[in-house]
């Protein structure tokens, strides 16, 4: 029956979060369990994806992304894949009428990580569109379900995190990033010394973005709102972690937020919901 290989295809989005993102599945599980499903299949759809451009050196990473994309494309199309993966994200994107621009927007950023390049404002603006906007707007259509008024009106906020997330990333992974893939995708530190001046400039760019966000999480469905904002306090605490590195620090330890103070985390932002206090 195709109910049980949909039901396997879950479970292989499943596992795929939860081994590749402790974070992400924290904050998955405090989502409303009738939203939780979609949202580990667009998980493990962008996961696999990121790890073929990432990851998959010493293969033809041109082709596969490629075939990945196509792949992608007919499962939509034909409403089921072979592919564990793409069969459970092309259900959520059908039944919840996701945009095709935002899965194309994704592809096109992952193709960005095939080339070496220096990134200027609006390539690096295209690839957050495509690798985390996108994606946070995905999430979005699912919390909505079918309210495209509410989804307009919480489109930006969702935009603002989804590029915050993402360029904490950056500043997390600025090490990983240039030594072992080449990247460089803050605009700015390849026109600039690396001074503590830049990185005030890099951060407080970031920082517009959570504040923006939180507006957003405040106005969220009661079926994301606290999932979503653990994740927003997990991203903020690491924020502020690299906000007190130097450089130095950046280049020689890959600071994180320890498991301690995620679980921490889950606690505090449940009462502070209970109590109407969105605040970090």
């Amino acid at each position: 029956m195709k109910a049980l290989f949909d039901s396997v295809s879950l479970k292989t989005s499943k596992l795929v979060t939860n081994a590749y993102s402790t974070s992400f599945s924290l904050g998955i599980r405090m989502l409303n369990e009738s939203v939780r499903n979609p949202v580990y299949a667009i998980y493990g759809f962008v996961r696999l994806a990121d790890e073929i451009v990432d990851s998959f050196h010493g293969f033809q990473k041109e082709s596969l992304i490629a075939d990945f994309r196509r792949q992608t494309e007919e499962a939509i199309a034909q409403g089921i894949s072979l592919n564990p993966i793409l069969n459970s994200f092309q259900h959520a994107v059908n039944h919840y009428n996701i945009d095709q621009w935002l899965i194309d927007a994704f592809f096109d950023s992952m193709e960005m990580d095939l080339v070496d390049q220096e990134y200027n404002l609006a390539t690096f603006e295209k690839y957050i569109l495509g690798s985390a906007q996108v994606v946070g707007l995905m999430c979005l259509r699912v919390f909505c379900n079918g309210d495209n008024s509410l989804y307009e009106s919480l489109k930006d906020g969702a935009m603002s995190l989804g590029a915050a997330f993402q360029k904490v990333n950056f500043l997390r992974d600025l090490k990983a990033d240039k030594d072992n893939l080449g990247r460089v995708y803050f605009p700015a530190m390849n026109t600039n010394e690396w001074t503590p001046a830049l990185k005030k400039e890099i951060e407080a760019d970031i920082a517009a973005d959570f504040k923006q966000a939180l507006v957003a999480i405040n106005l969220l469905p009661s079926n994301s709102r606290y999932g979503v904002y653990t994740a927003y306090r997990y991203y903020f605490k690491l924020f502020k972690k690299l906000e007190n590195a130097s450089f130095q620090d950046l280049f020689t330890k890959r600071l994180r937020v320890p498991n301690a103070t995620k679980f921490r985390l889950l606690f505090t932002s449940k009462a502070r919901l209970a109590l109407g206090a969105y605040f970090l």
